[in-house]
């Protein structure tokens, strides 16, 4: 497959823990794993990395990314949206390169614990179905939205969601309520005819690449130490803590 573009987006900034996309982890800049992982890939034919900082520029393109725009600082706040990020890529490279991938794989990199074939496999379900806008990495939610309450200005509270004639849902045995998933960001794709024409991230239809078990994400300090050890068993041949399963709609 030719015009598959993976863009790896990494501000600087960093509440949680700062700079934490230039910091080392399990022996390589946390960055480099996603971009290693974008080279491997039999679908992918072009990295890019969007960041607003230098040091991490500079760290992509030694790992073997292309950086070729430093984002504006606009798109690096903590309210940034996604959508912009992506839009402002696709534009600098039609401008400047007179490129536009058919497809657009989508990585964060504060989730490396991620396998190659699970980005081939995302890649080959958008491909497979021309009449989707997007595929969406999701896991099972613990937490029902059936369940959830949302607080009124008056002092009282109403359920999040209702079922059709079920008044009560919310006092249902979880097993009889609806199925209801999140996304993770363990890896999305997307066509550009969803930012462009749809202006969204996935668009209106998007397929579903179901994580079957946990997620590894670096948000706070004590998720270096897991993060580690599991990057270090994928170094060595091993398999992550969890597998990850295709389904279409």
């Amino acid at each position: 497959m030719r015009g598959v573009l993976a863009l790896i987006p990494a501000r600087g900034g960093s509440k949680g823990i700062p700079r934490k996309n230039a910091m080392p982890i399990a022996g390589k800049p946390l960055i480099a794993w996603s971009i290693l992982q974008a080279l491997e890939s039999n679908r992918v034919d072009r990295v890019v990395v969007s960041t607003d900082d230098q040091e991490i520029a500079d760290i992509a393109t030694t790992w073997g990314a292309e950086v070729p725009f430093i984002r504006p600082a606009h798109l690096a706040t903590d309210d940034a949206l996604d959508i912009g990020v992506v839009r402002h890529a696709l534009e600098f490279l039609a401008v400047t390169d007179s490129y536009a991938p058919e497809l657009v794989v989508h990585l964060r990199p504060t989730g490396p614990v991620r396998r190659v074939e699970d980005i081939d496999a995302a890649t080959d379900l958008l491909a497979a179905r021309p009449d989707a806008d997007a595929v969406r990495s999701v896991s099972l939610a613990n937490q029902t939205p059936y369940k959830m309450w949302q607080l009124r200005d008056d002092g009282t509270m109403e359920p999040l969601l209702r079922l059709p004639d079920e008044p009560d849902a919310q006092s249902m045995p979880r097993q009889l309520l609806p199925r209801v998933f999140w996304q993770n960001g363990y890896v999305d794709v997307l066509r550009p005819r969803a930012v462009f024409d749809k202006h969204s991230m996935w668009g209106d239809r998007v397929l579903p690449f179901v994580v079957e078990t946990e997620v590894m994400d670096l948000d706070h300090p004590h998720d270096v130490e897991p993060l580690e050890r599991a990057l270090a068993r994928m170094a060595n041949g091993g398999a992550p803590d969890r597998a990850a399963v295709r389904h279409s709609v």
